[in-house]
């Protein structure tokens, strides 16, 4: 049975996660990573930081959005077991929610303790970037099929679902690619400012630690050319014989994607000033987001369409 109240508070708390993964790329892009100096949970040894500097406070605070993120999917967890009943995929949900909050805090840590942080060039970090990022979207996915499944979604299968899955599944490979080289393009960008407008299409740079300035051109190829999928996606989900939920979905997804990418030019043609990059992310987030529960659509209505819903 649905429950509004669940449902908008889960929603509600993949909105603030939103923002603390925006905080976190403003935390990167003003080389604050090591405001708090190579200590974890602590602030340079301290609980409570009594004389910090700007970088201290733009690190301290996104340790403390962060960790009311993890209470507030405990939150949702302990509410979902008093709202809904055994076997319900709202459970199960929620339960992904918090593990995958657990390990975004983990590779958060782990970047402090290992000091990949500020200006460190290395390929490790780089590497950290890309399972950083795989890591949010896998975080972002639970929390929407959690508000999903509780405003009334129906479960279903992972697999099974011919044709459709295929796109699906596709769709999510090429978001999650995209927004992988976009994370270490932005990496690049925050360690190699570009100099002139329109650097981040030109593959500059010397080599060795410079291999981040070559990497430039590489993510908006990728975001102009594999991108153009989601339009696909869109028009081909937007025929008459999908649900108004299913057109609906597949038409924010071609809007966000174009946003997206029109954002990604203007973040290149303004030398990649902090607040394109943030609105930037934001709009790969909902891009991923908006897949993720145009899947669920199809995968529910096909499950339930075909008998009984099982979920893998």
């Amino acid at each position: 049975m649905p429950s509004s109240r669940f449902a908008k508070y889960t929603w509600g708390v993949l909105v603030y996660n939103l923002g603390v993964i925006l905080w976190g790329a403003y935390v990167r892009a003003t080389g604050s990573g090591a405001g708090c100096g190579q200590h974890w949970p602590t602030c340079h040894g301290e609980v409570i930081p009594l004389d910090p500097s700007i970088k201290t406070l733009i690190e301290y605070s996104h340790r403390l959005t962060s960790g009311l993120a993890l209470v507030s999917v405990l939150v949702m967890l302990f509410w979902a077991y008093k709202a809904f009943p055994k076997g319900h995929p709202v459970r199960k949900g929620t339960w992904m929610s918090v593990i995958f909050m657990c390990t975004e805090g983990g590779l958060g840590a782990g970047l402090v303790l290992l000091e990949l942080v500020a200006t460190d060039t290395s390929m490790l970090r780089v590497l950290s970037m890309g399972l950083h990022l795989t890591n949010t979207f896998l975080l972002l996915a639970s929390l929407s099929l959690v508000a999903w499944w509780s405003a009334g979604g129906g479960d279903f299968k992972l697999t099974g679902h011919g044709l459709y899955g295929r796109k699906i599944y596709l769709g999510l490979a090429v978001v999650l690619l995209i927004g992988v080289t976009g994370a270490i393009t932005a990496l690049g960008d925050t360690l190699f400012p570009p100099e002139q407008i329109g650097a981040g299409l030109v593959a500059d740079g010397e080599g060795g630690v410079y291999f981040l300035k070559r990497l430039r051109v590489l993510h908006p190829a990728i975001a102009a050319s594999f991108g153009l999928y989601f339009v696909y996606l869109g028009i081909f989900f937007r025929r008459d014989k999908f649900d108004r939920s299913t057109q609906k979905t597949a038409g924010v997804l071609v809007v966000i994607y174009l946003l997206q990418l029109c954002m990604g030019l203007t973040n290149i043609a303004l030398k990649v000033p902090i607040w394109t990059q943030m609105l930037h992310l934001l709009f790969a987030d909902i891009v991923w987001i908006s897949l993720v529960i145009l899947g669920a659509n199809l995968f529910s209505k096909k499950q339930t369409e075909s008998g009984p819903s099982i979920s893998s």
